[in-house]
């Protein structure tokens, strides 16, 4: 079997960028990263700016932008179709939940609030939200009432909501799960119920069903918070909280510097191998933003931000590629 390996790359930054902060959503369109919502005090969110990093000459800028601008927000997410990007729910600086869904026209600059009614998703933060060509897709998250375990997927050409049904009772409740599109199917990967977890479910749109699937390799432990992305018939996961503080969420728990990929044919996991010690190697953090991004023209995992094991926010940007040795 071919070993796993991948490289780390840390990202100069030019300009004024958002500074250090978690709990925040990253996306990409074209050549360029856009940044929104977190914190740098645990949860106080710090402001509404739409941050601008241009992967070619690695510059911040802030976007000058109109229309139904979101309030800030921690525990937010973001997906990109085409050149829209879509926000949905978060906490607001009053700590309540929000069901908020916004589209921004990147060619435009236009915030939009598309819905923020109950014919979406209910109000949650720290879910986590995916997407593909035609739809964006929300799970789970933290809700009024306790952790959610509901799959939605907003249809972006005939602009509503659609609700799959509801996984079985294996499918706990759960804030900050990995999720994934891959060739139609939605997987959702570990994430926290009270307690780390580690397991695997998928859903499949076209039968309508959920199965918990069982994996083998090197399986990570149980985990929350952790970076995902899909680079082929992989779902790589990174980092995230493998044991949380007595503080909640006012304290770093433990973290892992780790990468993984679930091989979603074979179900087999693999550890890509790195070198840790390097300085261009992020190290143990959790509550990152996150997406893919490329790289020399390959697709990779990029990294911006996030907790770190002193519970210090953090302000500095990271690509992972994997690759399989031959």
């Amino acid at each position: 079997m071919a070993e796993a390996q991948g490289k780390w790359v840390k990202l100069n930054q030019n300009g004024t960028g958002p500074g250090a902060r978690s709990s925040h959503a990253i996306t990409i369109v074209g050549s360029k990263a856009y940044i929104f919502g977190g914190e740098f005090t645990p949860r106080v969110p710090v402001d509404n700016k739409l941050y601008v990093f241009d992967l070619n000459t690695l510059t911040w800028s802030v976007a000058d932008i109109t229309g139904d601008v979101p309030p800030p927000r921690v525990g937010v997410t973001m997906a990109t179709v085409g050149e829209t990007i879509y926000v949905f729910g978060g906490r607001d600086s009053e700590h309540k939940e929000l069901n908020e869904f916004y589209s921004f026209d990147t060619r435009t600059n236009k915030w939009v609030l598309l819905s923020n009614d109950d014919s979406g998703p209910a109000h949650r933060s720290y879910h986590s939200t995916t997407a593909d060509d035609r739809h964006v897709y929300v799970f789970g998250g933290c809700g009024v009432s306790g952790r959610l375990n509901d799959l939605w997927a907003y249809d972006v050409a005939y602009q509503k909501w659609i609700k799959y049904p509801t996984p079985g009772e294996s499918c706990k409740g759960r804030g900050g799960p990995g999720l994934a599109v891959i060739e139609g199917k939605i997987w959702v990967v570990y994430g926290f119920s009270g307690v780390e977890m580690d397991d695997v479910h998928c859903f499949d749109p076209a039968e309508g069903k959920w199965s918990q699937v069982e994996t083998s390799g090197e399986k990570p432990t149980a985990r929350s918070v952790f970076s995902t992305v899909v680079i082929g018939k992989y779902i790589i996961i990174y980092g995230g909280e493998v044991d949380p503080s007595e503080l909640g969420h006012l304290g770093a728990g433990k973290f892992s510097g780790e990468v993984y990929g679930l091989d979603t044919e074979t179900l087999v996991w693999k550890k890509w191998e790195d070198d840790p010690g390097l300085e261009t190697h992020p190290g143990p953090r959790g509550w990152c933003a996150f997406s893919s991004g490329l790289r020399d023209g390959q697709l990779g995992l990029l990294v911006y931000g996030g907790n770190s094991p002193s519970n210090d926010r953090l302000d500095d940007i990271f690509i992972f590629t994997p690759c399989v040795a031959k």
